[in-house]
């Protein structure tokens, strides 16, 4: 069953998705900087009436907690990254990759990037977890 993303749902999901994958548990061994929140800006044409913050909460390898938060409790996160829907679902499908976008301000990232490109591999990793997460997206739902 297709979850919609965002939503409390696929939330579950990618940690179940992030905790079954030995390779980002290899690739985030070392991390310890504490949860990452990503943030979906307002797009009221497709649903999203406000910010909506998906909170991951990292440590070691593992995913200790995944929920959706608003955006005021996303930015308490030591890293925040933010932008359109059209954006998280291009890195959804594999067709922007997060770090580049940050880079090119596509995404954009309170935190220091010096730690997030130390983990660049742990960043491919999730996004490749977050691919197996059978998801529906708001802007093509019928």
């Amino acid at each position: 069953m297709a979850h919609t993303f965002p939503s409390p749902e696929w939330a579950a999901e990618f940690k179940q998705e992030i905790d079954k994958s030995q390779s980002y548990r290899a690739a985030a061994a070392q991390w310890t900087f504490g949860p990452v929140a990503l943030v979906v800006k307002a797009d009221p044409a497709i649903g999203i009436a406000d910010d909506i913050g998906l909170w991951l909460d990292l440590d070691r390898g593992s995913c200790r907690d995944a929920k959706i938060v608003d955006r005021l409790e996303a930015e308490k996160a030591p890293f925040c990254i933010a932008g359109e829907y059209s954006r998280w679902k291009s890195v959804l499908r594999k067709e922007l990759d997060p770090i580049k976008a940050m880079m090119q301000k596509k995404l954009e990232l309170k935190g220091q990037m010096t730690i997030i490109v130390k983990f660049v591999n742990a960043s491919k990793e999730l996004v490749e977890a977050a691919t197996h997460v059978p998801t529906q997206f708001l802007d093509e739902q019928t």
